[in-house]
This record gives structure tokens, sequence and C-alpha cells, in this order.
């Protein structure tokens, strides 16, 4: 009978990372006195080996076991989906535990019911602020327990430094560089198939994208669409973007996501318009399939998964003041050029 793989302990960890069994006691432990490119290393092998301290053993030398809730509408679309994983990763690595709260986008969340989801008052906890359910939460817990939460979201540079318990990407910012990008490919415009949190505003939330997209057309002086509201699912954004498709006037589409992307280069291969001969499209976040579709589509990427850890360490700092505030580690949104997109063909 095959023996039980043994469990990776401290020194395997020092002598993956090359640093000492102390550094990484450090890093475990969330000192502020190691140097970010160290705790990285560290932090890299403890992931890899899946070490996981002894929560006795810390509790016996003063520590505490912890815990973090993340409050989030959907655990399915891309952008929650790999931020959870970047949470769950650096929670992991410090023996903290991660508890999921999925808010019903056709529930009403009540303040009383969004408190009643934390296993405790003043529980650490992180929020995906990206829909109504998620900016609802977050006006709550800053009403609550401002000092144990953090929100993750699409926010402008402005809006980022003037909030400390906000973590996020300029993604409007990111939709502009696109609609700029296919203006300088000879398109006359370009149409929006616009994500839900892009077609409304709410409880403080803005449509980032879609502000980024319109602005830089109004810049241009150049005709701004209006935007076609499409839900989160694929078949959704098959239906509502099957009209501009049919367009031969329409020549760039700028989606919201990926998905709504994919649906709208099947909708135009049924429509008889090839992409990007006659329809230019570029999707938004660089999702793993965006680079294997036929052609591989022209995207945004955003690296949601070191945002996740980013805010599960500016987290960490909050909870606790003496662990320094981290500076965020993550790169800009930066437009992903493939083969969807192209100059118009007349």
């Amino acid at each position: 009978m095959a023996q039980p793989k043994k469990a990776a302990s401290i020194w395997d960890v020092a002598r993956l990372a090359g640093v000492s069994h102390q550094t990484v006691s450090r890093v475990v432990n969330g000192s502020p006195r190691v140097a970010a490119a160290t705790r990285d290393k560290v932090l890299e092998a403890i992931a890899e080996l899946g070490y996981r301290p002894n929560r006795l053993a810390r509790s016996l030398a003063g520590g505490a076991a912890e815990s973090v809730t993340v409050l989030t509408a959907d655990t399915s679309l891309y952008g929650p989906e790999a931020a959870l994983r970047g949470i769950e990763k650096a929670a992991r690595a410090l023996d903290w535990s991660v508890q999921i709260s999925v808010l019903d986008p056709a529930d009403t969340h009540s303040d009383a019911d969004i408190i009643a989801r934390l296993p405790r008052a003043g529980e650490p906890t992180i929020i995906m602020a990206h829909d109504e359910p998620g900016m609802r939460a977050k006006q709550v817990l800053l009403d609550q327990q401002p000092h144990a939460m953090v929100a993750i979201g699409p926010y402008t540079a402005e809006e980022l430094a003037a909030s400390p318990w906000l973590v996020g990407m300029d993604d409007g910012k990111a939709a502009a560089e696109a609609t700029r990008y296919l203006l300088d490919l000879g398109h006359a415009t370009v149409h929006h198939l616009a994500i839900p949190t892009s077609t409304a505003t709410f409880g403080g939330g803005k449509a980032h994208r879609a502000e980024g997209w319109a602005r830089v057309l109004r810049e241009a002086g150049r005709e701004v669409p209006e935007p076609v509201p499409s839900g989160w699912t694929i078949a959704e954004a098959f239906k509502a973007v099957q009209p501009l498709v049919a367009d031969p006037s329409v020549t760039a589409i700028l989606c919201g996501n990926d998905h709504l992307a994919l649906a709208t280069m099947r909708a135009a291969h049924l429509a008889g318009r090839s992409v990007p001969g006659d329809l230019s499209v570029v999707g938004f976040d660089n999702t793993p399939f965006s680079a294997y579709t036929t052609p591989a589509l022209t995207t945004v990427n955003q690296d949601f998964e070191s945002v996740g850890r980013g805010a599960f360490e500016l987290l960490r700092h909050r909870v606790d003041g003496s662990i320094p505030r981290p500076v965020p580690g993550w790169p800009e949104p930066e437009l992903i050029v493939r083969e969807t997109s192209g100059p118009p063909s007349s």
C-alpha cells in the first residue's frame, strides 16, 4: 500500500525559497521585517509545497487562528473567481481560513441580512463590489465595521487614492485604450456590448468601462452609439448582439468581457460576417480561453488573481496596523492585440 505523502515542513519551504527557516517563520507570522521580494519567494514556495503552519503551535506561541469572509454575488464569473483564487492562496499561505457567502442578485439584502452572513462581529471581510449586491454590502460594512473590510472592484485611480479600503484596477482607462486602438485602425466609430454594471449606476458604483469607451469617442468627435445591454451569460449576450452584428455599418464592437466577445463572434459567423474582415471584436479580461479561440481574441488583460492577493494583504493591514500597508504589485490593465481586430474592409 502506498505511503501517505509527508506534509511539507518549514525547512522544506526554506530550502525551496532559498532562505532561512527563521525568515519563513517571519513571513508566516506577518512580520514587517521581510523584504517584499523575499516575502513573494516564500509565499510562492508555501503555495507550491502546500505547507500548512501548525495552528496549535501558533496559538501556544500567542498567535491566533484567523479567518476571512468573502462576500460575492457570483463565483462563476472569471473576475471574481480569479480574485477568490488569489485570496485563498494568500490566506492559506498564512494559515487563515476562508469562508465564502454568496449574495443572490435576485434577493433584496437588508443591512441585518448582510451582517448576519458574518460568523462574528468585526469579522475581517472582503467584498466583490462589481455589481449591485456587492455595492450594497460594501456600503453596509463601511458603516458597521470600516476597519475590518476591503472592497474589490473597478475604480478610477482617483477613487482608489481617496479610499483606503479599495483594491482594484482602472478598467475605464483600459476601455479607453481599446477604443482608441480601434479608431486608429480606421473605424468610424466603436459600438459597445455592455456587461450589466456598465448600463446602470447604483449605490455609488459607476460604469467605468462604458465611460472610458464613450469618452474617447466624444474626444475624437465620433458618434457615440447607444450601448447594447447584455446579461452575464454567453446566451444572453448572443441574443442581445444579433441585431448589432446584422447591421453592415457596424464594423467594430468593444465587448464588456470575453464571454460577451465569444457570443459576438458566434453571432457574426451565423450572420455571414467575417472577423476581423467585416467586424472587429475586442473583449475584456483575457480569460484563459481567449488566446485559443479561432481567430484568437484581442482583449484587455486584467490580473484579478494578483488583485485578490493584494486585497487580502490590505485587509491584514487594516485589521492589524502594525503590518505595513502593502504596495500594489499587479500590472495595469493592458490591451492584448491578437487576431479579431483589424482595419475596416472599406
